[in-house]
């Protein structure tokens, strides 16, 4: 099933071409605004404009788990604090904490790739999704939550445990 005919559809060229512009657009945003990645990509010689295709992408430098534990807590954040409208933290049970920030923009874009998934699975405005997905500080229960009530189905934000009341 088709969400977005306009994404879903789009040629293999045009997507290529917005996939790379986004990339991109995302690359300056980064070296732009976070210390840590600026350095990376100069110490690796990455320029802003060496990337012009998806076989490009190899010249990017990985970002490790502890790359973002070492940033704690925002440190990676691309935004002023005031536009973050969410947080979520990791466990930290192997080692320090991550976090993840979330704009209002990330939050719509974020129920947009949901609704596209559910729908590729055949969920429609006449199904009830029963979302197990913790709700606490782990984000999948949100995202799934998102996208279930874009594409207009119900939902019952159960989360876990309670197995006798999810059965």
């Amino acid at each position: 099933m088709i969400w977005n005919s306009e994404y879903e559809c789009m040629p293999r060229e045009k997507l290529e071409r917005l996939q790379v512009s986004r990339l991109n657009e995302t690359l300056k945003r980064v070296y732009d605004n976070v210390l840590f990645y600026r350095e990376k990509f100069d110490e690796a010689g990455v320029s802003l404009g060496d990337i012009k295709s998806l076989t490009d992408l190899e010249k990017i430098p990985f970002t490790t788990k502890d790359d973002l534990r070492n940033n704690y807590p925002y440190g990676m954040f691309t935004v002023p604090l005031r536009d973050v409208v969410r947080i979520h933290v990791s466990s930290g049970t192997t080692g320090q904490a991550t976090v993840v920030g979330y704009t209002k923009d990330d939050i719509d874009t974020w129920a947009e790739l949901m609704a596209r998934t559910l729908a590729c699975v055949g969920t429609t405005q006449d199904d009830v999704v029963h979302n197990a997905y913790g709700y606490g500080l782990f984000t999948g229960g949100l995202g799934l939550h998102y996208g279930a009530e874009k594409l207009g189905a119900s939902v019952i934000p159960i989360s876990g445990g309670n197995t006798k009341r999810q059965i």
